[in-house]
C-alpha cells in the first residue's frame, strides 16, 4: 500500500472522522466548524483530500473508513522503522529502552506481542 502522509490538521480531522463513523458529511462540518472554524468548503476539500489518499470513503454523503486507525497507525510505524532503523525492529526497541528501563508491566505486554507474532 502506498506512503499516507497527513499534516497536524489533517491527522486531527482524519481522528474526529475515525471516533464517529459512519459519519454524514453534514456532521462533518458542523464538527470542524466547532474544532477548527472552517467554512463548509474548506470541510470538503479536506475531506476530498483524505478519501483521494484511500482512508476515508464518501458515498453519498456518509463518511467511513477504508484504513482504520489502528491500521494506519501501523503503517505509519513500520515507515518509521524501515526510514529510521533500516527497518531493524530490534534497532528500534534498543533506541526506545536505552535510556529508560520498562515497567515489569510493559516487559509483560511486549513478550505476549512477541509470542503473538511467533504463533502467527
Amino acid at each position: 500500500m502506498a506512503e499516507i502522509q497527513l499534516g497536524v490538521i489533517e491527522a486531527r480531522f482524519a481522528d474526529m472522522i475515525w471516533e464517529r463513523e459512519p459519519v454524514t458529511s453534514s456532521e462533518l462540518v458542523k464538527l470542524a466548524a466547532e474544532a477548527f472554524s472552517w467554512k463548509r468548503t474548506t470541510t470538503h476539500t479536506v475531506l476530498k483530500r483524505l478519501c483521494d489518499k484511500g482512508l476515508f470513503e464518501n458515498n453519498k454523503g456518509t463518511v467511513t473508513c477504508l484504513i482504520s486507525r489502528p491500521q494506519f497507525h501501523s503503517m505509519q510505524s513500520r515507515k518509521f522503522v524501515e526510514d529510521a532503523f533500516d527497518g531493524s525492529l530490534p534497532a528500534f526497541v534498543a533506541a526506545f529502552v536505552r535510556d529508560r528501563a520498562l515497567t515489569a508491566e510493559e516487559a509483560a505486554e511486549i513478550r505476549a506481542m512477541i509470542d503473538q507474532a511467533e504463533e502467527r
